[in-house]
């Protein structure tokens, strides 16, 4: 009989952390399925999984297609009616599972919940990709509860509750398949980072909510692909944030912003090159030519309505790097 709930870990060459971490997602998810979607990894990854984990349900996409374009592919094999997205560097807790479910079961309107996201090295502090629910700031920046650009918040159970928020993370990312086929799924052109904000914004501005629970929680590793301090890693982020607020924003509020923020990443490239290196100015100016690159097509891709941005703060970037907020 066909369960609920799907587990899809995406890999691509991670044999490492599915050898660490798969035993424990096995173990703690028995009201799931567990699929493991493999971006044609040149290591023995998926050799590993059929010796090993006979139970374990593979699907092997025809190229590497990244984060977003990955689960697009693999996905479209799973008939489940939630999908759990989960990094293969992500220690799950007992009971994990049952409160986002029970969640979602009591309130249809929800599309997408996160549990906690706490640090697998540092388990008494939040981690960065997603910490206690995503929000973001009147320019655009995402940030989270637990979490100001690079600050965390130690848990002390000041986030032990349930909430709406503005996106969750895809670090552990649970959505009603309904739901994501609707809005097509991610934006494969992002093909990682910011793309589940992108697609929660998209479902927000469909009438839906996103929610957190701090009745589950996980540790994540991170960086388990790119680092923080990967070149590569600021020329997605810069890029994709750029196209998703031009996807996204209501046309009033469209110019101003995504002035103020092109202005914004000049200041950041030169802080980042002086701070990182010339390969990190670099890449601020190719994410630049990234969005130039991309406006017809997001264009094409807005909705009919856009609702004003729901955020929590305003100019958060000033607040925190001139005014000291954490």
């Amino acid at each position: 009989m066909q369960k609920k709930l799907a587990v899809a870990i995406l890999n691509w060459n991670g044999r490492n952390w599915l050898e660490k971490f798969l035993p424990n997602v096995l173990q703690f998810s028995q009201n799931a399925d567990i699929y493991v979607i493999d971006n044609l990894s040149t290591d023995d990854s998926v050799e590993f999984l059929q010796n090993s984990y006979p139970t374990v349900h593979i699907i092997r996409n025809d190229k590497n297609y990244g984060f977003a374009g990955g689960y697009n592919e693999g996905l479209k094999s799973i008939h489940h009616e939630y999908y759990c997205l989960l990094n293969s560097d992500v220690e799950v807790t007992g009971n994990w599972t049952e409160p986002v479910l029970e969640l979602m079961e009591k309130n249809p309107s929800i599309s997408a919940v996160q549990p906690k996201i706490l640090s697998y090295h540092n388990s008494s502090y939040f981690e960065f990709a997603g910490a206690a629910g995503g929000l973001i700031d009147n320019l655009g920046y995402p940030y989270c509860r637990g979490r100001v650009f690079d600050d965390l918040e130690e848990d002390k159970g000041q986030y032990n509750d349930e909430a709406e928020i503005f996106w969750a993370s895809g670090c552990c990312f649970f959505i009603r398949s309904k739901d994501f086929w609707d809005q097509n799924g991610f934006d494969a052109r992002f093909f990682a980072h910011q793309e589940e904000i992108d697609l929660c914004w998209r479902l927000i501005n469909s009438g839906k909510k996103i929610y957190y629970t701090g009745k589950s929680s996980v540790y994540h590793v991170g960086g388990g692909t790119l680092n923080k301090q990967s070149a590569q890693k600021t020329y997605l982020n810069i890029r994709n944030n750029l196209s998703m607020l031009l996807k996204n924003l209501p046309f009033p509020q469209l110019i101003l912003v995504i002035f103020s923020r092109l202005c914004l990443d000049s200041v950041a490239g030169i802080y980042f090159g002086l701070k990182y290196g010339f390969s990190h100015l670099w890449a601020v100016i190719r994410a630049h030519f990234g969005f130039y690159a991309q406006l017809p097509g997001s264009w094409k891709l807005r909705q009919r309505h856009q609702k004003n941005l729901f955020y929590q703060s305003k100019w958060l970037i000033f607040k925190h790097f001139l005014g000291g907020k954490k």
